[in-house]
Formats: C-alpha cells, structure tokens, sequence
C-alpha cells in the first residue's frame, strides 16, 4: 500500500508541476475582485488553487509512502516515476522534441526505480 501511495505522491508531483507551468500573475493582477463571483474572474485563480492543492496532497501521500519505505528510496522512486511522467507528457501533449538517447536513459531511471522496488525491505 506505501508504495500506492509513493506512486500518487509522483503523479500529483507532476501535476504540481503542470499547475505551476499554468500560472499567469499578469492575469491575477487584472482580476476585478467587486465582480469576482458574477463575472469569470474566479478562473484566473484555477492554476494557483491547483498548485496548493496539488502540492498539499502531493506531501501528504509522499509523507504516507514514508512511513515504510526508508527515505532516501522514497525519495529516489518519486523523482524518477515524476521526472519519467513529466518527460512524456511534454512528448505527447506538449509536443516537444525527444531523441533517444532521451529515452534510453528514462528507462534507465525508470529500471532503477523498479530494481529499488524488487530490492526493498517496505
């Protein structure tokens, strides 16, 4: 089950990530805060909430995972599966150009996140 919850720590890492990516404080500065509830003016703030709540819940579940996994291979495994996924998304969504000694070297990281995983006592 930590490991469960390693992997959700890593996801919301990567949406933590992407919400940051998302912010724009030009357009926080425009709100009209007497309008804020008639007009769209509250999806400005859909990046910044974003960003809290996925951060929040991101070190809630790494703090679960923590619990029976040593620290230093949780912390290994949720920067690898986050870097990993953060790395296709900007491949598929985002459409940024990979080579693949790119990917050859995402598998390594993802090959050690899984001998991490075969090899521990949690």
């Amino acid at each position: 089950m930590h490991w469960l919850y390693l992997f959700i720590a890593s996801c919301l890492e990567v949406c933590w990530l992407y919400s940051l990516k998302f912010i724009d404080f030009r357009k926080i500065r425009t709100i009209e805060w007497s309008g804020f509830f008639s007009a769209q003016e509250y999806l400005k703030l859909v990046p910044v909430l974003s960003y809290v709540v996925f951060g929040v819940l991101n070190i809630v579940f790494f703090s679960l995972a923590m619990r029976r996994i040593p620290a230093s291979t949780a912390f290994a495994v949720w920067v690898g599966v986050a870097m990993a996924a953060a790395k296709l998304i900007d491949i598929t969504v985002f459409r940024q150009p990979f080579s693949a000694a790119q990917i050859f070297f995402i598998l390594l990281i993802l090959a050690g996140v899984i001998g991490l995983k075969i090899y521990s006592q949690a």
